[in-house]
């Protein structure tokens, strides 16, 4: 028995009946749904396919139904169901695509089968790693470990408001941030490349930092005997951030990933939304939305708003560029019939801050590539992270890849479950955000988002210190889904500087 059960506690058992009915809904209704409202045209690729939804789907449905909350796992099947399950499910089935570039019946197949073999490195990987839970991680522990920092965490908060005083100016104005993702893309494309390219780094400068600022203020622990002076700054700062947020990350002007991990990041951290029971309310809405609402997101996209017009999900699947994955995972299968694998293109997003000057043969972005090859005039196009990976070196790269993100993926959920209880950790912070940024970069392509990716794990990383006291070991952990105890728990103050109360 491990050490912390209580005598007699019943350990939480998935449900059965819930686990059927979202298999039911995933794996047979909504894919019977989209064949069903089409003029289906089967063949190998398509069936194939079919094997994709009903691993997407059983796996989404696990997700919704487990006794643990497990966040990076829903960020992960939730994109490939809806993105490389539905989507080319509808695609393969009537040859109708998004974009114009299309492939023959055996390039098809193909790149149904690069999906298909990362999906079951990620699901390899991630059942390696549950058979060693028991295990203390010396790497990941300690990171997740990390607590907050006050007087960090007001540092940063100044340092948000100074970017936003001095950046908002250069980059337009307050109006600029309410303009449509149209005209800001068109201001860009007028602009010289290196000043395009420092414009996109203010912007994160900008989103970045006053969204950990926002984050970390709100969760900094609440002191019963606390400091007046952290507690009269956060009141103070507090409406300033929510402000500079508004401005900064929202859903007009940025991009609907980004816009959506903030929201989301902020309401999964919360504390209501850690435990199992919650967490699966909040993410059987969250794919709701996505499914539902999302096709219709872009509103504010262009600058001319049409009325809303409501389409069946396959007409979205098969018109609509949101979903152009599967079909740019076509592309890039075709580039390699081509041109062949690129191993050194690996080498440019772990190296991506190396400026061209002093590295002429950087590898260019992947998401370029594939739409120059596709003979597209509009550049700025996904490269989802399985045809960047097959395009490294086939199959061996993407199974090598897939793997050890199914393996970490599943660590940092199994030790954001193990710290759930302590406020202020970077597993309570940090596993959120990067468990829905994920969608991001999923769908990639890596070169593109592999900065704002550094920043959003780097910023958080410095506002949090090493706990005070060692990380519990496994066996001292709380069985999933155990009721917290009822003796009260009273934190002791972290002092800032000001005057004791």
């Amino acid at each position: 028995m491990l050490h912390g059960r209580r005598p007699g506690a019943a350990v939480p058992v998935r449900g059965i009946a819930a686990l059927c009915c979202w298999a039911l809904l995933l794996v047979v209704l909504l894919p019977v749904l989209i064949l069903q409202s089409l003029d289906a045209r089967f063949g190998a690729a398509l069936a194939l396919q079919c094997v994709v939804v009903v691993h997407t789907g059983a796996a989404l449905a696990r997700v919704l139904t487990d006794v643990r909350a497990r966040l990076i796992a829903l960020g992960f099947w939730l994109f490939s169901y809806v993105w490389l399950g539905l989507a080319p499910l509808a695609m393969l089935a009537t040859d109708a695509y998004p974009r114009g570039f299309v492939v023959d019946a055996n390039t098809a197949f193909l790149t149904t089968a690069v999906v298909e073999a990362g999906l079951l490195a990620y699901s390899a990987g991630s059942a390696v790693a549950s058979w060693r839970s028991s295990r203390t991680s010396v790497v990941l522990e300690p990171v997740l470990a990390r607590r907050l920092s006050p007087g960090r965490v007001l540092l940063l908060c100044g340092l948000a408001l100074l970017l936003a005083v001095a950046l908002i100016p250069g980059q337009g104005g307050l109006s600029a941030f309410f303009l449509s993702r149209q005209a800001a893309n068109e201001a860009a494309a007028q602009a010289a490349p290196a000043a395009s390219a420092d414009r996109a780094m203010a912007a994160w400068a900008l989103s970045v930092p006053a969204f950990w600022a926002l984050v970390g203020l709100v969760h900094v622990p609440r002191f019963t005997a606390g400091d007046r002076t952290l507690r009269g700054l956060r009141w103070l700062l507090l409406p300033l951030l929510i402000a500079v947020n508004v401005v900064v990350n929202n859903p007009i002007s940025q991009p609907r990933f980004w816009a959506g991990t903030v929201l989301l990041a902020l309401a999964f951290s919360a504390s209501w939304l850690r435990g199992p029971r919650a967490f699966r309310v909040g993410a059987a809405a969250v794919a709701a939305v996505v499914l539902v609402v999302f096709p219709y997101s872009d509103y504010f996209r262009y600058d001319k708003r049409e009325p809303v017009r409501v389409v069946s999900l396959a007409e979205q699947f098969t018109s609509n560029g949101d979903y152009d994955a599967f079909q740019q995972i076509e592309t890039g299968v075709d580039y390699v019939h081509t041109h062949g694998f690129t191993p050194t293109a690996a080498l440019g997003p772990p190296l991506f801050f190396v400026p061209r000057a002093v590295w002429p043969g950087k590898p260019d972005d992947a998401g370029i590539l594939l739409a120059r090859h596709a003979g597209y005039t509009f550049e700025n196009l996904s490269a989802p992270l399985w045809i960047e990976t097959y395009m490294w070196a086939g199959f061996p790269s993407v199974i090598a890849v897939f793997g050890l993100i199914g393996a970490v993926g599943r660590r940092i959920d199994d030790l954001r479950h193990r710290l759930r209880r302590r406020p202020g950790t970077l597993a309570a912070l940090l596993v959120p955000a990067f468990g829905f940024y994920q969608l991001v970069l999923l769908r990639g392509s890596l070169m593109a988002i592999v900065g704002p990716l550094a920043l959003l794990v780097c910023v958080p990383l410095l506002i949090t210190r090493k706990p005070g006291r060692r990380t519990l070991p496994p066996s001292a952990a709380d069985p999933a889904g155990a009721p917290a105890s009822s003796a009260p728990r009273t934190d002791l103050p972290l002092p800032t500087g000001g005057a004791r109360t």
